[in-house]
């Protein structure tokens, strides 16, 4: 029987991109990161989660940081240099990303807080009465 190597995904072609994006989502749970061009087609993800770790561990700056570590290396394979970060939510990860990214030789050109604030919040709940 032949052995499947790919599992049916088409290997992506490397391209030459000298700027992109990097959205980090980092919430008390888990630390998502995406690498996009500057369009915004996505380029290569990963997660603490999808790196193996489970439950308390995955909201660790480490985990984080170990993530960013495999989105870097796609970076470098696709030729880019300098990297704009986006970065929504509270969690641990946060400076932990931005800190991986400049060790792997990538240069950070910006970094976004595009965390969701709210204008004017929730309705309060009728007033109580005794």
């Amino acid at each position: 029987m032949a052995k499947v190597t790919n599992k049916g995904r088409k290997k992506s072609a490397r391209r030459n991109i000298d700027k992109g994006q990097v959205h980090v989502n980092a919430s008390f749970n888990n630390t998502l990161i995406t690498l996009t061009d500057e369009n915004g087609n996505a380029l290569g993800q990963s997660s603490a989660g999808a790196l193996g770790y489970k439950g308390s561990k995955k909201s660790t700056p480490f985990a984080a940081s170990q993530a960013a570590d495999v989105v870097a290396k796609i970076a470098v394979d696709n030729g880019i240099k300098k990297v704009e970060v986006f970065i929504k939510g509270a969690g641990a990860g946060r400076e932990s990303v931005i800190r991986s990214f400049a060790t792997a030789g990538i240069e950070v050109t910006l970094i976004q807080d595009v965390s969701p604030i709210p204008h004017n919040g929730c309705r309060p709940p009728k007033r109580r009465r005794v």
